[in-house]
């Protein structure tokens, strides 16, 4: 998918804000749809089929939790949730509803257009199927052999922390909640066993983290979960 055919759909209620995003979006080649509420937001969904949506979560009426909600129902669409500060709680339901990942508002813009741009190379590389062999750079995972190297020696990960590996790579450049990995990696009746998470996080970053101390593979996004970091 290239930038240049991308479309988007901005949904806000703030004017202002709509409107310097369909200005800076289309002045790096988006084309871009805008809607002011969750109604015409389904309506313009269904009418330009676009390939991301940035929704703002405190919308009038339908709220943006119910839009995510809906959308994620029939499409795999990128959902980039922007949200103020104090509204943690409903950003984690966002992404456990399927938002791919959030923007704290304030904002700017060069941080909405990069993670535009990663949330548009993700959905690229997933619609072209999963590479049998994963690489970023000294760290290289084959999934048909389920092995994993650091700088071309065995990483030795026991199978759950390969199961958390997995997910994270799947997954890569989208925040994973908590209760995300906790279900895909232990399964739905452990959505409250947070410590089981950090403790394998701390884990597999010793195996597999170059510098477990400073990571690069897996970044922790405070109060949510983690995130997988493929680019160099």
């Amino acid at each position: 998918m290239s930038k240049s055919g991308a479309r988007i759909l901005v949904v806000d209620d703030e004017i202002e804000i709509m409107r310097a995003l369909q200005r800076s979006l289309t002045a790096h080649g988006y084309e871009v749809f805008t809607a002011p509420n969750g109604e015409v937001a389904l309506e313009k969904l269904s009418d330009h089929r676009p390939d991301l949506v940035l929704l703002d979560l405190g919308l009038p009426g339908m709220s943006g939790l119910e839009v995510c909600k809906r959308i994620r129902k029939q499409s795999s669409l990128p959902i980039i949730v922007l949200s103020v500060k104090d509204t943690e709680r409903d950003k984690v339901l966002a992404l456990d509803l399927g938002a791919d990942d959030y923007v704290s508002k304030p904002f700017g813009i060069d941080e909405v257009l990069a993670r535009v741009r990663v949330a548009l190379r993700h959905t690229a590389q997933t619609q072209s199927g999963t590479e049998p062999v994963f690489v970023a750079g000294p760290l290289r995972v084959d999934f048909a052999q389920r092995s994993v190297q650091l700088n071309e020696k065995d990483a030795r990960l026991t199978p759950t922390e390969y199961d958390l590996l997995k997910a994270l790579i799947k997954n890569r450049g989208k925040i994973m909640t908590r209760q995300m990995l906790l279900a895909q990696v232990w399964g739905t009746g452990y959505g409250t066993e947070a410590h089981y998470l950090h403790v394998y996080v701390g884990q597999l970053r010793r195996k597999i983290e170059p510098d477990p101390a400073h990571p690069r593979f897996i970044l922790t996004v405070s109060g949510v979960g983690y995130r997988f970091n493929a680019d160099d």
